[in-house]
């Protein structure tokens, strides 16, 4: 678990010995909920590993999934600048909202960001133990990495011709392209994180340049 912080510079006086948290999906980013810790609340969170709020209509602690099993498990935490807003990283143990949601925010087709990459790669990470005739991820990984690199050479070749004749499968054979790149980065032993943490490095190196 990552801080930088100590719990006593936190600013607990603005809003009555309450600070907002912010719950992030540490594998997709996506926005999870929003709730309300005491003191104690963060000291029992960084304690136990188990992200705790404390209710304003109970007054009192509640560890997220006591009832449900879908705990919070903590991976980072951190402030924003007044020092009065906690943004905390954590994975979820099954679906965050009680309407049965991944997220309390809602979900549907009008909201699609990139967190559905994140969804796919775990997706992909977990065919690894499926069973070859009930999964096409599965037998891909089973098949070794000369097979799934030959098949990111086909998908590249099909999208680039589909782009060139302005074809409308364009986008279908992008979708097609990443998802097998992201099989060759599982059986290559990377992740989607290891790709953006270049991309971040080259942006910066711009920036920094420019």
């Amino acid at each position: 678990m990552t801080k930088s912080f100590t719990i006593e510079e936190l600013d607990w006086a603005k809003q009555n010995g309450l600070i907002p948290a912010i719950i992030q999906d540490a594998s997709s980013l996506r926005v999870l909920m929003l709730g309300y810790m005491n003191e104690e609340a963060l000291r029992q969170t960084i304690k136990t590993g188990l992200v705790t709020f404390f209710s304003r209509s109970r007054q009192c602690l509640w560890q997220k999934g006591e009832t449900s099993g879908h705990m919070l498990r903590l991976l980072d935490l951190r402030h924003d600048c007044d020092k009065d807003t906690l943004l905390i990283r954590a994975l979820p143990a099954g679906p965050v909202c009680h309407t049965g949601t991944r997220t309390c925010f809602g979900e549907g087709d009008d909201w699609i960001d990139l967190a559905v990459l994140a969804d796919l790669e775990r997706t992909i990470e977990s065919r690894r133990t499926a069973p070859p005739e009930e999964s096409y991820t599965a037998r891909l990984l089973q098949a070794g990495l000369a097979r799934i690199a030959q098949k990111v050479g086909e998908e590249g070749v099909e999208t680039a011709l589909a782009a060139a004749t302005k074809s409308p499968t364009l986008a279908p054979e992008a979708a097609d392209l990443v998802y097998h790149l992201l099989v060759l980065l599982q059986a290559s032993g990377l992740t989607l994180h290891d790709v953006l943490k270049v991309l971040d490095a080259r942006a910066r190196l711009k920036r920094s340049s420019s």
